[in-house]
């Protein structure tokens, strides 16, 4: 990565220009002593740009299409005329560490938005379900105009709370038939979700859906919501009806 100034990332990300924003993000994230300080630098500029948009953390089991769901939402969205951040993380392997970061080609759609920005990032073999500078990689996004940030998450299940301190509302998803049904009476990521939705809930899945959806309400109404005076609740999802 070639050297910048300061100010020239600054000036990138305030006037909106992705390929800067892109390289602003690297600069964050990176660990490596010589890019730590400049990019505090960047931040502590940036950082009076921000905190002007809405931020969703979207997790779940492997499989259960939490990328189709983010690039639906997310073209909803740009069509409604909301700029659409994606910050996306991949799990790094403990053997080679790296990873497949294949998450802005799931997205295909999304991608080429010109309201839209996303953002693959690996965890870096950061535990909670998050790459080790999402926090600071969201406030990049919100410096550079983009006023909903969605956060997916690594995808392994039950260890993934630490996105919950930093985004507004946090979406479970689940599939039926998994054996997860249960998973509602137990402390974790249920526990501080604000909403579970219940995808692939069609065809055969539709019975055990809807089974899962109201083990998983009996099991909510017990537990003590995550955000003061929301209720959260199970929906159930179907990409067949696009729902």
């Amino acid at each position: 990565m070639s050297k910048l100034s300061t100010e020239a990332y600054v000036q990138g990300v305030l006037n909106g220009d992705r390929v800067m924003l892109a390289r602003t993000i690297t600069l964050v994230e990176s660990n490596a002593p010589q890019h730590f300080e400049q990019g505090q630098a960047v931040l502590a500029q940036l950082l009076p740009h921000t905190g002007q948009s809405i931020r969703v953390g979207i997790t779940g089991v492997p499989g259960a299409g939490k990328s189709t769901l983010i690039e639906t939402l997310g073209l909803m969205l740009v069509k409604a005329g909301h700029r659409v951040a994606v910050l996306a993380v991949d799990p790094t392997s403990s053997i080679s560490k790296g990873s497949i970061l294949g998450d802005k080609t799931r997205m295909a759609l999304l991608a080429r938005e010109e309201n839209a920005f996303v953002r693959p990032s690996p965890t870096g073999g950061m535990l909670g379900g998050v790459a080790r500078k999402t926090r600071e990689s969201m406030l990049v996004c919100e410096a550079a105009g983009f006023d909903v940030i969605l956060v997916e998450t690594v995808g392994t299940g039950q260890s993934e709370i630490a996105v919950r301190s930093m985004v507004d509302f946090f979406l479970l998803m689940l599939v039926p038939g998994e054996g997860d049904e249960l998973q509602g009476i137990k402390k974790g990521v249920v526990e501080i979700a604000d909403a579970i939705l219940i995808n692939k809930s069609d065809g055969a899945n539709k019975v055990g859906a809807e089974a899962a959806r109201t083990e998983y309400n009996r099991a909510l109404h017990y537990l003590t919501p995550a955000a003061e005076g929301w209720r959260p609740r199970a929906y159930l999802g179907s990409a067949l009806e696009g729902t």
